[in-house]
């Protein structure tokens, strides 16, 4: 099943995507736009989800305070990978807080910006569905017109089809809108993304798994599959110092990823199987800090087991 398409991976990972459409390697270059989140300016709330931190799950993107404009901080991002052997262009990622949450005028300069940089193959931004009008549509859209030869992706952190973890989470929308929302980008051809958080508080692997079959039925494009990291001065890491929250250990994350990825549509991109926490955020689990100890435990476990994404996927009728 894996074949020469996946690139010797288990399941159809990014990097084989990108190396099969784009003929290499792209760098993802996180960017901080300098926008809010109606769960942070009082709109729906003041404090965010409650695993996430102040700097609004954006905390490797290149820091405003350095670099205002978008143009300065791919130029930064550029310069952290001048060593690479492979691969000359680059994903702009529009990661920290809501990037489709303020004026139209200034979400198409932003946008523009890093689009006009010759070695930016396509952007890719981070937000929310409640937070994707019409006019931002149609805007992409143009977008896609304007630069025919490059890339216009959403994320969209929907973490869980589950209502009552949805509300303990506060993410501030429910499950219809999201469903709503990319029907609505997939009509307007933008390829969607979708952020699954595994290890939630009082999630089950049923209802990881329930999350998992949901997405496939909605045609998505790409999915990332993150590991729940609790950070510092979040309402997680007050749960977690009271004893009220047990990370998953390296054991159980890697069961539970085969587990998703087993029952995932094959077709479907898979952006990430993991997460990265900041070193100086993160309190648990610590495991999680040697990124390329869990990736290769994963392929070591699927190689193992003989199994691949998709390999329980049933195409539903």
């Amino acid at each position: 099943m894996t074949g020469d398409n996946w690139h010797s991976k288990p399941y159809y990972s990014l990097d084989a995507y990108c190396k099969n459409t784009y003929g290499e390697k792209l760098y993802k270059i996180a960017l901080n736009a300098g926008l809010s989140c109606p769960n942070r300016d009082g709109t729906l709330g003041t404090g965010g989800c409650i695993f996430c931190s102040a700097g609004g799950s954006g905390d490797f993107a290149i820091k405003t305070s350095d670099y205002s404009s978008v143009t300065g901080q791919l130029a930064a991002g550029k310069a952290l990978f001048h060593d690479k052997p492979t691969g000359q262009r680059y994903i702009a990622y529009f990661q920290a807080y809501t990037n489709t949450y303020g004026p139209l005028p200034y979400l198409r300069s932003i946008y523009e910006a890093a689009l006009r940089e010759p070695s930016v193959a396509g952007i890719s931004i981070a937000t929310r569905p409640d937070c994707i009008p019409e006019e931002v549509v149609t805007l992409l859209v143009n977008l896609k017109a304007e630069f025919p030869d490059k890339f216009v992706w959403i994320e969209l952190g929907l973490q869980t089809i589950h209502e009552e973890t949805a509300r303990f989470i506060r993410r501030g929308y429910s499950l219809e809108v999201y469903d709503r929302c990319v029907m609505t980008l997939r009509q307007a051809g933008i390829p969607v993304i979708t952020h699954v958080i595994l290890g939630l508080p009082s999630e089950t692997r049923e209802h990881v798994l329930e999350t998992i079959s949901h997405i496939n039925s909605l045609g998505i494009w790409g999915i990332k599959l993150q590991l729940l990291h609790i950070l510092k001065e979040t309402d997680l890491a007050s749960l977690y110092m009271q004893g009220d929250y047990v990370p998953l250990t390296k054991e159980a994350y890697l069961d539970l990823v085969i587990d998703c990825l087993e029952q995932l549509d094959p077709h479907i991109v898979v952006h990430r199987v993991t997460g990265d926490g900041p070193k100086d955020l993160l309190l648990a689990p610590l495991w999680s800090l040697n990124k390329r100890d869990v990736l290769n435990s994963l392929h070591r476990e699927m190689k193992h087991r003989n199994t691949y994404q998709g390999q329980l996927y049933h195409v539903m009728t």
